[in-house]
This record gives C-alpha cells, structure tokens and sequence, in this order.
C-alpha cells in the first residue's frame, strides 16, 4: 500500500494549506470591514477641503496656483500605489498592468518618467523594468499614516510646482465593492477646473483671510492633493483585504476538492487492493483444494 500512504500524505498536506487559507480567508474578512470604514471616513474630509477651495478660487480667480498651472516639460510623474504582500489574487497585476500601458504611452511621446512606490510590489516592478525611482515607502501597515505618505510625495509635487513635470499620475485600486475593485490610473496634477467648480445650488462664502487669500490657497492646495492621495492609498487598502478574502476563499474551495478527488483515488485504491487480496486469497484456497 506504498500508493495508498502516499495519498494519504496529500490529503494530510493539502488539508492543512486549507486550514491555513481558511484562517486567512477569516483575518482578512475582519481586517476589511476596518479598511472599508476607513476609507469610507477620508471621504467627508476630501470632500470638505474641495468645497472650500472652489470657493476660494472663485473669490480670488486672479491668482493661478502652480497645481492648477499647465507646465511644458518634457517628464511626468507616476504615483503607484501597491500593496507590501501578495495573496490578494489578480489585483496588482492589474493595476501594474494598467500603469505599463501608460507608461509605454508617455515614453513614445519622448516624455522622461519619474515614479514614487507605495508598496513592496511596486517597487520590486518598477526596479525590474528600470524606471527611476526617485522615492518609496513601504511596510505602512493595515491602517495608512499621512505622515508617512507626504515625504515620498512631495519629491514629485515639487518637481511638478518647479515645472520640472507635466504631469503627475496618481495609480491604485478603487474600492467598489467586495467583490469588484477597479485598475486606476488618473491624473493627479495638474488639477482638473472642472474637479473644483462649485457644485450646482451651492453658495460662494466670503472668507475672511488670515494671513492672506494667497497663503491660504496654497496651504489648502497642498492639503487637498494629499488627501488625494491618502484617499488613494485607503481605497487601495480596502480593495486589498476585499481581493484577499475572495482569493483565500477560492483556494480553500479548491483545497475541499481537491481533498474530494484524492479520497476518492485513496478509496479506489484502497478497493483495489482489498480486491486483489481476495483474489490471492481464493486462488491460492482453491489451488489447494486442488491439491
């Protein structure tokens, strides 16, 4: 029964990788219903900060701030943002499949590129298809820090308010629903006029200014940019988790039939065996009745 105590170690193999894909299936479900909530609480705080700078570029439409300026320069900009572990089936391939097709598109147009990594996965990808990193952060955890984000950051947003970049292109996963997350590549700067138009039936508050309009537009710019941002990487991190669960829970489907099919081979077997025994068993009592 050589064949048989092999099968019997795949079946004792593949039950525990499904034990070990059930318990993730189940951290991941907890760990999701965080990052959703999360993510859904940035939403009311972007959201703010775009209202009241459409209203102050309304009140003070003579100054242009160096965002929402169209800059000549012959590079552009990648925010990618992935995640530090893998297990989460088919999503950074998507996404990293999404910012290479945009990334051939600006090379052809004889655009240099610049790219900040957020996650382990991008940046191992955008070192092996040599594009200049001119800054990461990675291992940021289940729960985004801001503070973490703003350094790698600010390296582009500079070069974009010096006029160094013409664009710059936010990339990462939007969170839709449990079961479906969307490949983004959107641009991030500069920012679209229309992204800050009051809203239809909203009404235009006359600030009081301190110091002045100008100091307060462009603090408030940065702010809302990086919020952008933050929003990217919360979003991205809610469809991690969602991607995880379905992918754990897909192996440890897999994993069941798998048990199925190789009880069923270890059971036929195993009849075989028994069956072939008998048969031994009857010719050699009938060989000596013979005798």
């Amino acid at each position: 029964m050589a064949a048989g105590k092999e099968i019997r170690g795949k079946i004792k193999s593949v039950e525990n990788t499904k034990k070990i894909t059930k318990a993730m299936e189940m951290v991941a479900a907890s760990k999701m219903r965080k990052a959703q909530d999360r993510m859904r609480a940035a939403r009311p705080y972007s959201e703010k900060i775009r209202n009241i700078a459409a209203n102050l570029g309304q009140a003070n439409p003579e100054y242009t701030h160096a965002f929402m300026k169209v800059n000549e320069a012959k590079a552009v900009g990648f925010i990618v943002v992935t995640t530090d572990k893998g297990l989460c089936g088919g999503m950074n391939t998507n996404v990293l499949r999404a910012v290479t097709a945009k990334l051939r598109e600006q090379q052809q147009a004889g655009n240099a590129v610049e790219a900040v990594a957020i996650g382990n996965k991008g940046l191992g990808f955008l070192n092996r298809i040599g594009a200049r990193v001119v800054s990461h952060v990675t291992q940021l955890g289940d729960t985004p820090h801001l503070d973490k984000l703003i350094g790698p950051m600010k390296v582009l947003l500079d070069a974009y308010a010096e006029g160094k970049l013409s664009a710059v292109y936010l990339c990462y996963t939007k969170f839709i629903n449990t079961m479906r997350q969307e490949s983004v590549v959107e641009q991030l700067l500069p920012l679209a006029a229309d992204a800050l138009k009051m809203e239809k039936g909203q009404h235009s508050w006359d600030y009081i200014y301190e110091p002045d309009a100008q100091s307060v537009i462009d603090e408030l710019l940065v702010r809302y940019v990086e919020s952008l941002a933050y929003q990217a990487v919360a979003e991205n991190m809610a469809s991690e988790q969602s991607a995880r669960m379905v992918a754990m829970k897909a192996a440890t489907d897999n994993a069941g039939s798998v048990i199925d099919e190789l009880k069923l081979v270890y059971n036929k077997t195993r009849q075989a065996g028994i069956t072939k025994e008998l048969s031994e068993i009857v010719s050699g009592a009938a060989a000596a009745a013979g005798v």
